[in-house]
Order: structure tokens, then sequence, then C-alpha cells
């Protein structure tokens, strides 16, 4: 069991993470829209990065988890920015960034702003641009109007109303990747699930054109669903992670 930790931003806000000691390069953990570090595939990770004495971060973004602020409040720009807080502030040398579904995209981002730092990804279902592409997109008109009217709408969900912001959206449009080429020379290894409902893997396989690096493995499984947290797919996420963390210890 690894101790919860806080981390202060200069802005006041409080970061809760856990931070096992190990060998690096440093794996972090990127979660989810709406998830927390206690999410099966992070937990899973930790317990490996353990087992193997690899050094492992996971926290949790502004609004999310025990990490403060508001989760309305929250957007693109914001937990972005708590990546790069996490990587520079309590992370030293090369760093792996695993990122799942929204994570994916934060992941991207962040590579991109920290190509000294951020040697490998590993993209679990990712998500980039999915305010605009997926959720937007997605919407009817009603709801548009809604958003963009009074500012929020509360999508209904299994796990509860979460809500929609016109500032998530609008803020999304300012960090959108599928347009362009996305220079990242590292490896990339992308994991998705031919039976995901949230993100297609065509546009998953999106990534596979605009990534600079030449080094971009996509891994489909028929059976797996966004979640890809069944014994398999969690096999193969250990898998691709002690491939990464293996390559990059052979490039320093």
């Amino acid at each position: 069991m690894c101790e919860r930790l806080e981390h202060k931003t200069k802005e006041g806000e409080t970061i809760c993470y856990t931070k096992p000691q190990g060998a690096g390069p440093t794996l972090v953990w990127l979660g989810g829209f709406r998830s927390d570090m206690n999410g099966t595939k992070a937990e899973f990770m930790q317990d490996l990065a353990v087992r193997e004495n690899l050094s492992f971060l996971r926290f949790d973004y502004f609004g999310h988890g025990l990490s403060s602020g508001k989760f309305e409040d929250g957007c693109i720009s914001r937990w972005r920015d708590d990546v790069l807080e996490v990587v520079d502030h309590l992370t030293s040398g090369p760093v792996i960034l695993l990122g799942s579904s929204m994570g994916g995209w934060l992941g991207l981002l962040a590579a991109l702003a920290r190509p000294d730092r951020v040697k490998a990804l590993g993209l679990i279902a990712p998500a980039p641009d999915f305010t605009r592409s997926l959720m937007w997109a997605d919407f009817d008109q009603p709801t548009r109007d809604t958003i963009m009217r009074a500012g929020v709408w509360m999508q209904p969900s299994p796990y509860g109303p979460t809500p929609i912001t016109r500032k998530l959206i609008e803020d999304g449009d300012k960090n959108l990747l599928m347009h362009q080429p996305i220079r990242f020379d590292g490896p990339v290894r992308i994991l998705q699930g031919q039976l995901d409902d949230a993100v297609p893997w065509q546009h998953a396989a999106k990534l596979i054109d605009l990534l600079s690096s030449s080094d971009v493995v996509f891994n489909l499984s028929k059976s797996g669903d966004h979640s890809l947290s069944s014994s398999d797919d969690l096999t193969r996420l250990q898998n691709t992670v002690l491939e990464l963390v293996e390559s990059s210890r052979e490039n320093r």
C-alpha cells in the first residue's frame, strides 16, 4: 500500500498522488475523463510497478478524486497543466506517459510541451479531440443550444449526471491535435478495443499517420471495450509497458 501524498501548486490547489519509488524511467499514469487514480488500470499499473521495482506516479486531476477544485471548473488546458505540474515537480529524468482515454489526449499535449522529458507514450483507448470530434459531434441541436446558452448541460451517466460545460468545449477547441502532424518521435504504443462504444477504434487509428514517430504500434483487440480492463487486456497492458521501459533504457 502506497502512502497518499499531496502537492501544492503555486495557485494554491492540491494535487493528490501516490508515488512508489523504483528504477527509472518514471511511469506516469494519466486517467480518463472524470476518472480517478483508484481505477482498475491505475491500481494494476501501480502493483506492476512495485513488483518490478519501477518508478511510478498516479494522481488526480483538478476536480477529480481527492484533488481540490470542482469538476465543472476544469477543462483540457487545466488538466494538461496538471500533467505538466507533476512531471516538472514530482518526477526527475525520463518519463513514460501512460494515458487512458482523455489521458491519451493529455499525454500527447504534454509530450509536445516537454519533448526533453517524455521519452515514450502508452495510449489506451486514446481520445484526442474528444470534446469536438466525439462529444459535440454527437450532441443534438437542443443539447448544443443548452450548453451555449446556459453554459452547462448535465449529461446522464450510470455514475451520476456529468456537467458538460461551454468552457470544456471551447477550451477543447484550443487543444485540438487531429488536424495536423503530431511531432513526437519516441516509441508509441496504442491499445484499443474494437467494441469501444466511447472512442471508435477508427478515431484512435488516425494517430498512426499523424504521429511523426516511425515506432508506432497499434494493437486492436476484437473483444476489447472502452475500459480494456479484462484479464487479457491487463496482460496486454503489462507487456506493452514493460516493452516501453526496456526500450527507453536501451536508448538512453
